[in-house]
């Protein structure tokens, strides 16, 4: 099953949760995609 949660705060992607796994992140923001999760500079 898959299911539409929102679309990517950073780059307008759908972001879909299939079969029980949200593929992105929830952030006080909005949903971002892994594509631009993985990408973000690290914070200290």
């Amino acid at each position: 099953m898959r299911e539409l949660v929102g679309t990517c705060k950073d780059c307008g992607r759908e972001v879909y949760c299939t079969d029980g796994f949200f593929n992105g992140v929830v952030e006080p923001e909005g949903v971002t995609c892994f594509s631009c999760r993985d990408h973000e500079e690290p914070t200290d």
